[in-house]
């Protein structure tokens, strides 16, 4: 037998299930084999043509943000990361996501502003134009610069001109129409002249004068600073202080300017007093009595100056806290007046930008607000409230508040389920936001048509769940559920040898499984704990949180010896405890009852619990001799049958959570009942041995006080025995005869984990001719076996009466573990399990109005519930390697499919499409696979993603109607589509980042200032820079590339209906170039024709007298 640990190179997600995944080493099989079909026939709808994989919309805060650009016409902002990824955001549901190819840093943004236009500069050195007036934004032009680093660039407002500074200290200039490089070049030794012997470092600011376009400030980082005049090429003045700058801001009348520098100080010049600074202030300096400097401060990194009609002017700066405030929290300060007031932020400033209600920088600003880019969040302050309230954000950018650990899709849920849901999450919202609308408003709204309801479900590592609304490709938080609360936070020091299993975030969501139709949900955490929850619009106080404790080790074997104890004590499955987290050795400690202990301990005060989820029920697995329990590896529930499964590397257990009992707890071997594949038998003759304290006999069961954790701090229910010990009786009666006694050991490679379940109607053995609940299992060796369940009738015996589950054996093996199961009636539609309504749990009813509701329940709820007896059905199971197609009641094997040979399967889910249902696989190489149900057609195979990390195998996932969503980053989710329909669709859902919008008028320079000179001064920019004044740049100082964002950038992003007569539109455009290029041709014919006739003639006249003699 080979065996692979691939699982755990990329998986930490499911520890448990990051035992080996053995494949077996038989003949590798072709890759479709139809077995014997008796009139297994059904009519596949699915076609190749139906399905397209493309990218949706991206969701959630950019990750590792590096710079911010605002368009104050279109308002519309634009962030640029370390990634070289870039964010656009407009009115809430109007957001774009493109990247740049080289992914380099973004250094700097800027708005061509109105224009529809972004420059963003690379830190490769070079600068790309996007064209923002496609739903899909493309680079129109790019520019590589190959001698010279890029720092800052600038673009005033209305001019084509980009002006770039470089860390040579020079300054060039691009014209942004045709990205050439003007001849025109400022040279660093020109700008500083004598002024300073040494060289004044890279450049970092450049903006012109607001009142006269021939003055440019450029700022050196060694703190010179010069104004240079650009229509006489030199220097008009020079300002130096002896501390590096970081920032310059210009005040609109162009008077004066103030620089931040890094040793926490302002300094304030006049434009034509050079010398000193005609103020210094150190915002957070303690100013000393004796009139010496003030202590220096940490670097003021950005300032900006903006001034108002009425009142006094705004400085709003980042950095500058003085040195000795230790752990004090990143700071924004705004001054104004005399008032200064320091804005606490929760994550270090990347940027920061004032929006003002004018684009022109010779007017009076009048700023409104503060848009503070952190490193994890994006704050709005309102600058006209007082106390500067933050705007509420409306975009969803908190996915990351504590990191996602797995996540759960849902498209085309029941219509109810969103506005309950929003209604019980509208009352967790803060107060105190600022009561203005959102100022970033730019943008418009997509047309899409998609109207289903789509529910995106995230799982955190404080142990928070978030409920999303995720329609219409637009992405809003519904509800936020903290599981946390159902434990005591505050751990005793004895508990704190348990804490080893997952110290980092003991409360950290590992599996979640929701049934939406009953709105029961049920969470396992990192800390082998399981938490059913049920959804009730009313307030409850629970006085005590039920607990189940459940004991998951069947036979602690020494690590030396393969033997497990005597046979007699152990007719349960043995399973040495090597796989799952770091453990202590197993050791045959008599101590059992002192160490046995939960993980988290359970709150033992009344638990106040708020509309929406509240707790039901928890299950805990307990340590036993000294052995942290395995984590759970798989989970599933279901509202019809009133029971919750979960497995981990040892066994699964069945809860009833109508009772509050545990009705099974069985180890892994315990499955195959007499048909172990495995064989796993003893390598060596029995020894007689003393039980070991850890040992649990199995057929105790869970539901007896014994197996119970004896722990004094847990609160237990008291489980009524003769309930609790019929159904083991049963089990022993149905499988446990035809064990060996002998049969204790397992070889240690064959550790079998529990990795998937599914609920079914469905023939509980071979050749059965009636449906019956059933649960079928998959392991992570490739084994599926089934469960039948006996259900009590509804109404009061469903309370009383126990559940009983026999195991029917192994039905069929695969290659690699099983990750999905799924069941189709005879016509080759899905099964869903069955499912109850949700009611009510805190109503005041009698007992009789909530057993109508419950007696409504639906035994199956599937397109065919209507089934005949003699039908059959399918049975899908699809492991890491391979699918296989069972048929039943006969369990024969009629669809074998080899999905992968060199990788294996990381998520495959089975999924309802607008035309049929198909199984859906994302594979560890990156592939993205379907085939048809149930006859395992290829139907597609796109290789998505190049490189698969640990984030995306653990958060994939696909939904119906071919809509997939991953974790792509730690702070975003990408969504993308499988779907032909939605592909074709896509374009005509996307918002539109760029609207016509008049630019608002110049201010009106005044009467006497036109008299006199005074107002804004004009420079005719072309005339300087252009190509006849200037000449040509070196060629060998920037590469010019065009960009994908001209015709050929339309094509890609034309689809849909409006992509029809924009294609058509296109296609003229074409026509037009292609007849503008063909006249050309023509005209270039006839004038060559026109200049040969002219010379032959010329050629006739010379030679026309002469004789043959004189040639």
């Amino acid at each position: 037998m080979k065996k692979f640990n691939i699982r755990k190179v990329l998986d930490g997600l499911k520890e448990a299930s990051s035992s080996s995944s053995s494949t077996f080493s038989s003949s590798s099989t072709p890759s479709v084999q139809v077995g014997p079909q008796d009139n297994h026939l059904v009519q596949e709808s699915l076609l190749s043509e139906h399905f397209q994989l493309c990218k949706t919309v991206r969701h959630g805060f950019p990750y590792q943000p590096s710079s911010m650009a605002f368009d104050p016409v279109q308002k519309i902002l634009a962030i640029g990361t370390q990634r070289g990824a870039l964010r656009l955001f407009g009115r809430p549901g109007v957001e774009s996501y493109c990247q740049h190819e080289s992914e380099a840093a973004v250094i700097q943004l800027q708005f061509l502003i109105n224009e529809g236009a972004l420059v963003s500069a690379l830190a490769d050195d070079t600068v790309h134009l996007w064209n923002l007036r496609q739903k899909r934004p493309a680079i129109l032009h790019s520019l590589k610069f190959s001698k010279e680093r890029i720092t800052f660039c600038h673009l005033p407002f209305q001019s084509k001109w980009l002006y770039i500074g470089t860390e040579r200290g020079n300054v060039h200039i691009v014209n942004v129409e045709s990205f050439m490089l003007s001849g025109y070049v400022i040279m660093w030794n020109k700008a500083i002249e004598l002024s300073s012997k040494a060289h004044p470092g890279p450049v970092v600011h450049i903006s012109d004068n607001p009142m006269d376009e021939a003055k440019l400030i450029i700022g050196f980082e060694s703190g010179i600073v010069v104004l240079w005049d650009l229509k006489s090429k030199k220097a008009d003045y020079r300002y130096t202080y002896d501390e590096a700058i970081h920032s310059v801001a210009w005040h609109h009348e162009g008077k004066q300017f103030t620089c931040s520098h890094s040793d926490g100080t302002l300094t304030i010049w006049n434009v034509r007093g050079q010398g000193k600074p005609i103020q210094t202030i150190t915002p957070h300096g303690k100013q000393p009595k004796d009139g010496k400097k003030p202590e220096p401060c940490k670097p003021i990194l950005k300032v900006e100056y903006k001034t108002t009609r009425i009142g006094e002017p705004f400085l709003i700066l980042s950095g500058g806290l003085s040195y000795d405030t230790v752990g004090r929290r990143p700071c924004l300060t705004v001054m104004h007046g005399k008032s200064t007031a320091v804005l606490e932020m929760d994550y270090p400033i990347v940027d920061f930008l004032t929006l003002c209600e004018t684009p022109y920088p010779n007017d009076f600003q009048e700023p409104y607000a503060v848009v503070v880019l952190l490193e994890k969040d994006l704050v709005v302050i309102d600058l006209a409230q007082n106390g500067y309230p933050i705007f509420e954000n409306p975009y969803p950018l908190s996915i990351h508040e504590s990191p996602v650990t797995c996540c759960e899709y849902l498209a085309d849920c029941p219509v109810d389920l969103i506005p309950a849901l929003y209604s019980v999450g509208s009352r967790q919202k803060r107060q105190g936001y600022s009561k203005k609308e959102w100022p970033i408003s730019g943008g418009n709204w997509g047309q899409g048509t998609q109207s289903y309801p789509e529910i995106i479900i995230t799982g955190h590592a404080d142990g928070t769940v978030k409920f999303w609304d995720a329609s219409a490709i637009m992405l809003q938080v519904l509800y936020k559920l903290k599981t946390a609360k159902v434990f005591d936070r505050n751990r005793s020091k004895e508990d704190k040898g348990s804490t080893e299993v997952s110290d980092e975030d003991p409360f950290a969501i590992q599996l979640m499984t929701w049934c939406p139709e009953s709105r029961m949900l049920c969470v396992a955490g990192v800390s082998a704990n399981i938490i059913i929850y049920r959804f009730s619009k009313l307030e409850v106080t629970t006085e005590v949180v039920q607990l189940l404790e459940v004991r998951m080790q069947y036979e602690l074997n020494d690590m030396e010896s393969p033997e497990g104890g005597s046979g007699e004590q152990t007719s349960a499955g043995a399973s040495p405890q090597t796989s799952g987290p770091p453990s202590h050795p197993s050791t045959s400690s008599n101590n059992s009852d002192g160490s046995n202990m939960p993980c988290l301990k359970v709150r033992s005060t009344q638990l106040k619990q708020s509309p929406g989820y509240q707790v039901d029920l928890v299950v805990q697995l307990v340590w036993v001799s000294g052995e942290p329990p395995h984590q759970i590896t798989s989970l599933a529930l279901n509202s019809s049958y009133g029971l919750v499964v979960f497995g981990n590397s040892n066994g699964l257990a069945v809860v009833d959570y109508i009772q509050k009992t545990i009705v099974l707890n069985m180890a892994t071997v315990e499955l195959y009942g007499s048909n172990d594949p495995y064989q796993r038998q003893p390598r060596s003759p029995r020894k007689s041995r003393q039980p070991s304290g850890g040992l649990c006999d199995i057929n105790e069961g869970s539901a007896t006080s014994e197996d119970r954790c004896k722990s004094p701090t847990s609160v237990l229910l008291s489980v009524c025995p003769p309930r609790g010990a019929n159904p083991l009786d049963h089990r022993d009666n149905s499988f446990s005869r035809s064990r060996s006694s002998s049969v204790t050991s397992i070889d240690k490679e064959a550790k079998e984990a529990i990795i998937s379940f599914q609920f079914c109607e469905t023939f509980a053995r071979k050749g059965d001719s009636t449906l019956s609940p059933c649960l079928y299992v998959g392991t992570s060796l490739g084994s599926v076996m089934a469960l039948a369940i006996t259900l009590p009738p509804a109404g009061e015996q469903r309370q009383l009466q126990p559940v009983i589950l026999s195991p029917t054996g192994m039905l069929i093996r695969l290659k690699g573990s099983i990750m999905q199961l799924a069941f189709m009636d005879s016509a080759g539609s899905l099964l869903p399990p069955a499912n109850d309504p949700w009611f009510e749990p805190n109503f005041s009813v009698d007992g009789e109005e909530r057993e109508k509701v419950r007696k409504r329940r639906p035994v199956s709820v599937s397109p065919s519930s209507s089934q005949d007896l003699n039908e059959g059905q399918y049975a899908v199971a699809c492991s890491e390697k391979q699918a296989k197609v069972l048929s039943l009641p006969t369990q024969t094997c009629i669809y074998k499919h080899s999905i992968t040979e060199t990788s294996f399967i990381l998520r495959a889910d089975v999924v309802q499409t607008s035309h049929g249902v198909c199984l859906a696989c994302f594979c560890a190489n990156g592939h993205i696979m379907t085939l048809s149900l149930p006859g395992l057609r290829p139907l597609m195979d796109v290789n998505y993603l190049p490189l698969t990390d640990m984030r995306i195998a653990r958060t994939f996932c696909f939904t119906n109607l071919g809509q997939a969503m991953y974790m792509c980053s730690p702070t975003e989710i990408q969504r993308i589509t499988y779907s032909q329909d939605t592909c074709e669709n896509l374009q005509e859902m996307l918002g539109e980042l760029f609207t016509p919008v008049e630019t608002p008028e110049a201010p009106n320079r005044g009467f006497f200032k036109g008299l006199f000179g005074g107002g804004a001064q004009s420079l005719d920019r072309e005339e300087l820079f252009g190509e006849l004044a200037a000449g040509r740049a070196s060629r060998s100082l920037a590469q010019h590339i065009p960009g994908p964002g001209g015709i050929e950038g339309m094509k890609g992003a034309a689809s849909g209906v409006v992509g029809d007569l924009a294609r058509a539109r296109i296609a003229l455009d074409e026509r037009g170039q292609k007849l503008g290029e063909l006249d050309e041709r023509t005209a270039a014919m006839m004038a060559s024709a026109d200049s040969f006739s002219k010379h032959a003639h010329d050629m006739m006249l010379k030679c026309k007298d002469k004789k043959w003699y004189q040639f």
